[in-house]
């Protein structure tokens, strides 16, 4: 049985289906909502008209699942685990029917939910997170009717800077509130202004040390501003991207394990901790960072869809690991490239690490090759050990990928003197001479040396 219909659930009952067959193990999978197995991360670029077929969004119908002798039950929402009696009781979201399903073995992906503080007016209409389809058609409908021309995003980390983008293709003048000075708080602050200058080079507004306290409605009940710092915005749209959290909320009724973060807590295999019955995967667990050794949450469909790999694997009576992250992250506003991978300085202190940062300005292709763009590369190693912690990048076209470089080799624990030496592929219209990565690493290596 699968609780949670996308990424995690649907990936780890399609591998467990192609290893056993309907005679031998039964698939049943319960989604509240209407889609199945869909790109979450995909939904700021319909809202903003890039994508326009909101059906491209979705890996897998269905019907699709169906035919392939997995029970997918739409619009069926799970609201109680009793583990004890191997059943969960579910919800028809149509008819309120309620009933009781058994199983043998039990997947939980259940995802995160958008974070929305308990603030006056923060269910009004007009104010919307954004983390399944149905949110981004709700959005989109508010923006064809809104009164008015006017967005404010509440957040400014990866949801809230996507979405700030897709608004302003929409042709809103748009307003970013971020409760901290710099935008990206998966960057370090000086990073992080550099996101923010390039925002309001592209006319978006960003205003650092905003605590929004309040949602102010008209005559009407819709949203009209938005109150932070004792300043109103006006507001036709408000759009909540203040990050999500892991929704356990079944998983904790029913006493299973969970973390700093409320993730699920899991063995390498995904299996829940002390339940030799359940597994789970995606955006409800917290899992291992390799760099730093200890658990955290990181809600990315990449990471999901290993789960389910490794899930479905390991349900179906074979064999599988999901070993950890490093923190990698890619995303971008409008032209804009921004990229992490690793540790921050502040991670690297909650840790007990000693480390030495270094900053590279360098550019996208040869210098004197035509479309050259600017990029900055931030890189983080451990004092004495030369150990690279962690990057940051931000710049235009040609610059987001690039963490990949820093990605692989956190995972295989390399030097900035070894990735310094990598061979990596060269030629003008691709790179400088030395990739901006090592730039960066050859100015690591030597602050190194110099920290002694």
């Amino acid at each position: 049985m699968v609780v949670g219909g996308d990424a995690a659930g649907m990936s780890a009952a399609s591998q467990a289906r192609r290893l056993k067959g309907p005679d031998e193990l039964e698939i049943v999978a319960f989604e509240r909502g209407r889609f199945t197995s869909y790109s979450a991360c995909g939904i700021p670029y319909w809202v903003g008209g890039e994508v326009t077929d909101r059906d491209r969004l979705v890996a897998r119908t269905p019907e699709q699942h169906r035919a392939r002798d997995i029970d997918v039950r739409l619009r069926t929402e799970v609201t109680e685990l009793d583990l004890d009696r191997g059943r969960v009781r579910t919800r028809d979201a149509e008819s309120g029917t309620e009933s009781w399903t058994g199983y043998d073995r039990l997947v939980l992906a259940t995802g995160a939910r958008p974070v929305r503080p308990p603030l006056p007016g923060i269910d009004a209409p007009g104010v919307h997170g954004v983390q399944t389809l149905d949110d981004g058609q709700a959005l989109l409908d508010r923006l064809d009717g809104a009164p008015g021309r006017r967005a404010v995003v509440v957040g400014a980390g990866y949801i809230g800077v996507e979405m700030a983008e897709a608004l302003l293709r929409r042709g809103y003048e748009v307003t970013v509130l971020n409760r901290g000075e710099q935008p990206m708080a998966t960057l370090d602050p000086d990073m992080g202004r550099l996101v923010r200058a390039a925002m309001d080079g592209m006319g978006i507004t960003t205003v650092g040390g905003a605590e929004v306290t309040e949602v102010l409605t008209g005559p009407g009940g819709d949203v009209r501003a938005v109150v932070a710092g004792g300043t109103e915005y006006p507001a036709d749209v408000v759009v909540l991207g203040l990050g999500v959290e892991p929704e356990t909320t079944l998983a904790r009724a029913a006493g299973l394990p969970l973390g700093t973060y409320g993730g699920l807590l899991t063995d390498l295999a995904m299996r829940v901790r002390g339940r030799e019955e359940v597994w789970a995967g995606g955006d409800c667990v917290e899992v291992l960072d390799l760099v730093s050794g200890r658990e955290r949450h990181v809600p990315l469909g990449t990471h999901a869809n290993k789960h389910g790999q490794v899930i479905g694997a390991n349900v179906a009576g074979g064999y599988g690991t999901f070993p950890g992250v490093v923190g990698t992250a890619v995303s971008k506003v409008c032209s804009l490239e921004i990229a992490r991978t690793g540790l921050r300085e502040r991670d690297a202190r909650a840790v007990g690490l000693r480390y030495v940062t270094v900053t590279a300005e360098s550019t996208s292709r040869a210098g004197y090759y035509p479309g050259a763009a600017p990029m900055t590369v931030k890189m983080i190693a451990e004092r004495r050990t030369g150990r690279l912690l962690g990057t940051q990048i931000v710049g235009r076209e040609g610059a987001g990928k690039r963490v990949d470089i820093a990605a692989v080799a956190l995972t295989a624990g390399m030097t900035v003197e070894q990735v310094a030496a990598l061979d990596l592929g060269y030629a003008p219209p691709f790179s400088p001479v030395w990739d901006p990565v090592q730039v960066a690493a050859r100015k690591a290596v030597a602050a190194v040396r110099e920290a002694g």
